[in-house]
């Protein structure tokens, strides 16, 4: 396979430039940022440049959870709405689409079958993390999977 137009940003000066050339030229491009849930890192910059421009999309691969930038941007963006980055509000004219089905984390059975798989259980199993709904339906599960065990979901 060839990539002859394929541009790897490595150093932050060079991922600076490039965000500035992007938003400001309208030069065509693909680019691939990841921070789960736009939350930091470097897409959060792209963002900021892009998002107020209509000649943009925003691409999302994959699940955004609650309360992040990456699920404002889905659910304002839109209706034309603002996403807050860094404590700013940024205006949403970018295209924003989603595609599902492609999370990489463990569904629910995958998660109980690999505590059951666990040679010796665990005493205490914490869930931290997911939204309130699928924290509860998976600590169930887990009860009844390991009895012996105690399932933990920290408010």
């Amino acid at each position: 396979m060839a990539f002859e137009e394929l541009v790897t940003v490595d150093s932050h000066e060079d991922h600076q430039r490039m965000v500035t050339y992007l938003a400001e030229s309208r030069q065509p491009a693909i680019v691939i940022a990841a921070s789960g849930m736009c939350a930091g890192g470097r897409v959060v910059n792209y963002l900021k440049a892009m998002l107020g421009d209509p000649r943009h999309d925003v691409l999302f691969v994959g699940y955004q959870a609650a309360g992040t930038p990456g699920r404002a941007i889905q659910r304002y963006g839109p209706r034309g709405g603002y996403v807050a980055l860094d404590g700013e509000r940024y205006p949403i004219h970018a295209q924003v689409h989603t595609l599902g089905g492609y999370s990489a984390h463990a569904d629910e059975q995958n998660l109980v079958d690999f505590v059951r798989g666990i040679p010796v259980p665990p005493r205490e199993i914490r869930l931290v993390h997911g939204e309130a709904g699928a924290k509860a339906a998976l600590a169930e599960a887990l009860r009844g999977a390991v009895p012996g065990s105690k399932v933990v979901v920290p408010a």
